[in-house]
């Protein structure tokens, strides 16, 4: 289909940045594409990224390996029960030769924020993410503090283990562009996981990773998917499909504007990595389980059937008529 096409924007740029993110990543984190794609749909479309699955599926290592491939500041936190927001945000700490309080900046002052486990800590310190996330920008006693630009977090969490977590609360989940959800490997790509580790562990495989993206890079490359024109008849598709969550009896929250525009960004972002400068129906399709299975909630009838978000937005996408 997208042979039909011919581009009218230089994708050249875009397409090696892309190809040399997939190669970094690729060289440590066996399989994973679709994880390796929607992370680097999310950098494109400046949004935050919530990756969820069982431990040891390479969600950390695949996130330090997407900071790496950039040349910009990378922070981790790993949330606790104990952790206090000013743990995260900084603290004003008195300068007894100024004979003032002077503000120290948290990890969070950084360009990518990696947080693991970011349902282990409790509501007080989760609240500490809702400004910073949205509106890129720190409040600490009464004074305003701006992030730098790139400001992205990646936070991961285990679906497992519910002993010591906190469910997060809807208003954040909604300002995660996506939630991946991680599998675990075939059998042929644990194979290769075990080949590799023979020769070198991961630690000394990423300490070899050199950036291959500047700030400036990624704001170049965020400007031309930026400018891609998505035609009527697929701005209606994508209302439709977050209109059919709100007026769902099977649903007890649909997904807000925010999920519209989530869905919007990233399918020209996804368009842009699989070599097109406009959207088709299918890249559409394609991120929005990822968009909106953090977004809705079920009714407990349903979830007592045993149905997954999952298998709300199938029967949701075969519902609407896909534009041709």
């Amino acid at each position: 289909m997208d042979s039909m096409f011919e581009n009218r924007t230089d994708l050249a740029g875009l397409a090696e940045a892309v190809a040399s993110i997939r190669r970094t990543v690729g060289e440590i984190v066996i399989g994973q594409s679709q994880m390796v794609d929607l992370m680097i749909a999310g950098l494109l479309s400046d949004g935050h990224l919530l990756i969820e699955g069982v431990p040891g599926v390479a969600k950390t290592l695949a996130a330090k390996l997407l900071a790496r491939s950039m040349d910009v500041p990378f922070s981790r936190l790993q949330f606790t029960p104990d952790l206090m927001p000013s743990d995260v945000l900084g603290t004003s700490v008195f300068n007894p030769r100024e004979g003032q309080f002077v503000f120290q900046n948290g990890p969070i002052f950084s360009s990518i924020v990696l947080i693991d486990e970011i349902n282990r800590a409790p509501a007080k310190t989760q609240s500490a993410l809702f400004e910073v996330m949205e509106e890129r920008q720190v409040t600490v006693d009464g004074m305003t503090y701006q992030m730098a630009d790139p400001f992205m977090v990646i936070a991961t969490q285990n679906p497992v283990e519910q002993e010591g977590t906190y469910r997060l609360p809807e208003a954040q989940l909604d300002r995660f562009l996506f939630k991946i959800n991680v599998g675990y490997p075939s059998v042929t790509e644990e194979v290769e996981i075990l080949n590799r580790q023979q020769h070198a562990s991961s630690a000394e495989m990423l300490s070899k990773v050199r950036p291959v993206l500047s700030a400036a890079n990624l704001a170049e490359l965020r400007n031309v998917v930026k400018a891609m024109v998505v035609e009527p008849r697929l701005l209606e598709f994508i209302a439709n499909i977050v209109a059919g969550t709100r007026n769902n009896s099977f649903l007890y929250l649909g997904a807000s504007p925010r999920a519209s525009l989530a869905i919007l960004k990233s399918a020209k972002s996804l368009a842009a990595i699989r070599g097109r400068d406009f959207v088709v129906p299918e890249d559409i399709t394609y991120v929005v389980p990822h968009v909106l299975r953090h977004r809705i909630i079920l009714s407990p009838e349903k979830e007592m059937e045993g149905i997954t978000a999952d298998d709300m937005v199938r029967q949701l996408l075969e519902k609407v008529e896909v534009p041709r």
